[in-house]
């Protein structure tokens, strides 16, 4: 019997949950368009270490985890970043309402379809999970943050000084980690200057 499984039409769902729901922005970004990003610059790090510093990093893997990272917020919304980490309370209880929202997504496709998926649209990484794998997440949540960090860049080429704060904030995190990934300073250092040019600019 073929049962109707609703789990890619919730995912389809990204493109109508707007991002920095507390800022005032320049132009909208829906979680969509962030995840494109973030999947685009989670590959490219993964690229760059295997190429330039001999690790064996799934990059496609990378890529898809980055298209589905924030799948869960088609259930609880964008919940903003000073909320989210306001206390300790507040990120236990919000990760615990992710982990639930992710479970609720992986049980609406067929039963033989949610193992392949879960180390996917979950965010934590499987228990057997090798040095690899466990580096390839951490690539992906450093392209999260960047991502974060170009929106900012956008918003501040537009002329809107909203995102000043969140810019300068955002940068400090990014380069603390760019000593344990050097795959992350070699993107901010040859890629992101050329965000937030005009197209005539870019090419």
């Amino acid at each position: 019997m073929v049962t109707n499984s609703t789990f890619f039409a919730a995912i389809d769902r990204m493109k109508y949950i707007e991002r920095w729901a507390l800022m005032h922005s320049a132009r909208g970004e829906s979680l969509s368009e962030h995840s494109l990003e973030v999947a685009v610059i989670a590959h490219a790090l993964c690229v760059i270490g295997n190429t330039r510093y001999g690790k064996h990093l799934n990059a496609e893997k990378a890529a898809l985890i980055g298209i589905y990272h924030d799948a869960s917020e088609i259930i609880t919304g964008d919940m903003p970043t000073p909320v989210k980490y306001a206390n300790d309370d507040l990120k236990t209880a919000y990760k615990s309402m992710e982990h639930k929202a992710e479970l609720t997504l992986i049980n609406k496709l067929p039963a033989d379809l949610r193992e392949c998926y879960r180390p996917i649209v979950c965010e934590e990484a499987p228990v057997e999970s090798d040095e690899n794998e466990i580096y390839m997440r951490r690539l992906v949540k450093a392209a999260d943050k960047l991502s974060a960090y170009i929106k900012c860049i956008e918003e501040e080429k537009a002329g809107n000084s909203e995102f000043k704060t969140a810019k300068i904030s955002t940068g400090a995190k990014i380069n603390s980690l760019c000593d344990e990934l050097p795959e992350l300073k070699d993107f901010i250092d040859e890629f992101l200057p050329s965000y937030g040019k005009t197209l005539d600019e870019l090419i």
